[in-house]
């Protein structure tokens, strides 16, 4: 297709710039800069920029002339107002060869992106926010979106409902929410509020969340004068007076918090420490915290799908403890298992946690918990062998979306290859620590030796077995230190 040609000439690009020290995320900022002017040059009738904003005097624009006035751009919109100064704000130009400079802005002029639709010009740029994933540590953790499209599925979002994301990253799950949303006829007043109302983020790097409102941007969300609610700070120090309907996150992996939330306001008065008195319990673990975090955002009924890493199904100290609130305060029904190999770094082992906030009826809120593995005997990898929605369709089926009583398991004594099974909160309760870290399916890799893998699988699987404890290990250690 037209555009995917486009992106793969824009994105060879960078192999140029990288020679003059320009990484990934500097040359997916400087492209959305210029998009911008692009776009706002298609439609000058509805984007009313200052006159330096002149995108054909930049195609013609050469040397010494071309880099004084892209900088002039930058400055002006940065000190401009609304939307405009929120994605300009602290922009700078880092193509500082003016040869390359006129280059990239021709490649960006071949194509017309506001006549392709919004979807197109959303595609492409997602396409080039993937690849940014891809070829950077940065985005390691770069959510597949089809598991953003089966969580989004099973959450069902309606029109007005608020939905948030306290790690948004570059909006990917504000980007599948839409998606679905924009799947009925709206009427004016819930286009606005789509537009405006419905999505919330929080991400602390501002280079990210600069990515995140233009993201948003290309698809219609915002516009010049006002701003969706993104902010650029840590979400774990916010107390939200005004709750969501849903929260879709992946939360941050890996390293434990600098400055750890705590419940204890005598410890909160000391330096690494603030105070989170709505949480349940102090720790000094990312996920953990998060999960807290996530809890309290959320309104009476609101309803949750958050992508985690083993070690909260199964750590002990702050993590039972929290494990056990979750399965006794809140209605935590569903947990799906994800393969390895779906991320960009190896070895992360994640589930999917969907969970709602009920009004309390009873002692516990909890009656099942429905376990899909979808990680024994499966085999992902990136590029090779990526992850599809077509993977998680059967998971979705299961869930059943439209009415979660009509469950079926599709495990039992006689079909033990079910990936779909239930545990009641009796059965959990009495697992040591309350692990949910269960799996019953027969691992075939472990006996069937006519028939092993490609030997690069083998050898990913080994690190990312190994990486996955050390990571376990780490979050063991944080957690007591």
């Amino acid at each position: 297709m037209k555009h995917n040609i486009l992106v793969q000439k824009i994105w060879s690009f960078c192999d140029t710039l990288r020679d003059d020290g320009l990484g990934y995320n500097d040359y997916l900022e400087q492209l959305t800069y210029l998009l911008f002017l692009k776009m706002a040059d298609e439609n000058t009738n509805k984007y009313n920029l200052p006159q330096i904003c002149d995108w054909s005097k930049l195609v013609k624009n050469k040397g010494g002339d071309l880099l004084e006035q892209y900088e002039h751009i930058l400055k002006t919109l940065a000190e401009s107002v609304g939307m405009l100064q929120n994605i300009f704000l602290g922009s700078q130009n880092k193509i500082h060869d003016s040869v390359k400079l006129n280059k990239l802005i021709n490649l960006i002029n071949e194509e017309n992106w506001t006549s392709t639709g919004t979807d197109i010009k959303g595609e492409i740029y997602e396409s080039l926010l993937q690849k940014n994933a891809e070829s950077s540590g940065a985005g390691q953790y770069f959510t597949p979106r089809p598991v953003i499209q089966a969580m989004v599925e099973c959450m069902r979002p309606t029109v007005k409902e608020t939905i948030a994301d306290p790690s948004c990253g570059t909006g990917g799950f504000f980007l599948g929410a839409l998606e679905y949303l924009e799947r009925v006829k709206l009427t004016k007043e819930e286009d606005n509020f789509i537009k405006f109302d419905t999505f919330h983020g929080w991400e602390i790097e501002r280079s990210t969340a600069r990515l995140c409102l233009m993201n948003l941007y290309l698809h219609g969300i915002g516009d010049l004068k006002k701003t969706p609610d993104i902010y650029v700070t840590d979400s774990l120090r916010v107390q939200l007076k005004q709750k969501v309907n849903i929260v879709l996150a992946n939360p941050p992996f890996g390293k434990s918090s600098s400055d750890i939330p705590t419940t204890d306001e005598k410890l909160a008065e000391k330096d690494g420490y603030f105070l989170r008195k709505d949480f349940w319990v102090t720790t000094s673990n990312k996920q953990l915290a998060f999960l807290q975090h996530i809890i309290t955002m959320l309104e009476e009924n609101g309803r949750a799908a958050v992508v985690l890493p083993d070690n909260v199904l199964f750590e002990g100290g702050a993590g039972e403890i929290i494990r056990k609130k979750l399965l006794n305060e809140l209605n935590l029904h569903t947990i799906l298992r994800l393969p390895t190999g779906i991320f960009y770094a190896q070895g992360v082992k994640a589930n999917v946690l969907f969970f709602q906030k009920e009004k309390k009826k009873t002692q516990v809120l909890t009656k099942n918990v429905w376990i899909y593995d979808y990680r024994t005997n499966i085999h992902h990898t990136p590029k090779k062998n990526p992850i599809s929605f077509k993977h998680l369709a059967d998971f979705v089926e299961c869930y059943s979306p439209v009415n979660i009583t009509k469950r079926k398991e599709t495990w039992n004594e006689k079909t033990l290859d079910g990936r779909w099974r239930k545990y009641t909160y009796d059965q959990l309760i009495a697992r040591d620590k309350t692990n949910l870290d269960i799996f019953w399916l027969k691992d075939d890799g472990m006996v069937d030796f006519e028939n092993l893998p490609e030997p690069d699988l083998l050898v990913n699987g080994i690190i990312e077995d190994l990486q996955s404890a050390l990571d376990n290990f780490k979050a063991i250690r944080d957690s007591i230190s």
